[in-house]
């Protein structure tokens, strides 16, 4: 029987490390934020009241076995020109539609994955679309995914609501039975506070997490971001990862130690980020986690970003199979 991998996160990190794990003879399942609030999954949310569905889009893609030009026509978006259409995804428009079809985002999305070939599962981590909230250092406190990154303040926790004021969020029972029976859980890559700790929250997702038997994998970001993790080391991103679990359930953490030269990086085109994060294998250790240092290092598009075939290969090895 193949292994089950569990992905957490959102954003554009986690197909980079999914692309190559479909490859894999790996059962792959990832859950995905819905919390986004921003673009075309934010003008989307706002008209017609559904769950976000452009991280789901990606994941969908990089999992998909279908025709190149299909995965192409998904991600087309509309010219800045186009009026209403302007700047909205293909794809997330069909998931749009197919989410009336259907009646809600889970069924929709597992529609969606049939016609595409998915090569695992994609689950939203909610059937209802959620609110992130984040208090500040300063004690001040913001609701929405883009208010808060675009606030660059100092973020201490977050946490998430339904719609409603005081809804308590609901994770998908088909998220909580994938991380109970899963072998390994992976964390990111991805924005800590706005992509990956979004789905963690979720209380039925916290227990989960606390209560699986699986081995959990963080894969530490390679630079930090802006009002995010300022300054965060790959111990500090760590500790508010564990902090909201409720308990240092974290196994191993996966970190970059190759150097990402001064000159290379362009910080007005990736204006999110701002320094490379260090290493503290010391104080990772302290959590209960090894560190797991190497060249996992991909530079590309004036950017620095994870070498998915070289993550995915040190997650195999560490489920024994390479």
């Amino acid at each position: 029987m193949n292994p089950k991998i569990v992905i957490i996160g959102g954003g554009s990190g986690l197909p980079v490390i999914i692309k190559p794990l479909v490859r894999e003879a790996v059962d792959l399942s990832a859950v995905v934020t819905v919390a986004d609030d921003g673009g075309s999954s934010g003008l989307l949310r706002d008209y017609i009241n559904i769950v976000p569905p452009g991280d789901i889009r990606n994941i969908l893609v990089a999992m998909a076995d279908v025709d190149p030009e299909i995965l192409k026509l998904l991600q087309y978006r509309f010219h800045a020109e186009d009026e209403f259409f302007a700047e909205h995804a293909v794809g997330n428009l069909i998931i749009a539609a197919m989410t009336e079809m259907q009646g809600n985002i889970f069924d929709a999305v597992q529609r969606l994955a049939t016609f595409l070939h998915v090569c695992g599962h994609v689950y939203p981590v909610s059937n209802e679309p959620l609110v992130l909230h984040a208090e500040f250092k300063n004690g001040s406190t913001l609701a929405g995914e883009s208010e808060i990154t675009h606030a660059h303040q100092t973020i201490d926790h977050v946490w998430v609501t339904g719609d409603e004021p005081g809804e308590e969020p609901k994770a998908a029972p088909e998220v909580v039975t994938a991380i109970m029976n899963a072998d390994m859980v992976v964390y990111g890559p991805g924005s800590l506070f706005t992509s990956i700790l979004p789905n963690v929250v979720v209380p039925e997702v916290r227990q989960a997490l606390q209560q699986t038997s699986a081995k959990q994998v963080y894969i530490a970001n390679i630079m930090t971001q802006k009002g995010e993790t300022d300054a965060y080391t790959d111990a500090q991103h760590l500790l508010a990862l564990n902090a909201h679990i409720g308990a240092p359930v974290v196994n191993y953490v996966v970190s970059n130690s190759k150097k990402v030269p001064d000159d290379f990086v362009d910080f007005q085109k990736w204006n999110e980020i701002s320094k490379q994060v260090k290493l503290d294998e010391s104080a990772v250790k302290v959590q209960g986690a090894q560190q797991i240092a190497g060249d996992f290092l991909q530079l590309r598009d004036a950017g620095a970003f994870h070498d998915g075939q070289k993550i995915a290969d040190k997650l195999m090895e560490i489920l024994g199979k390479k």
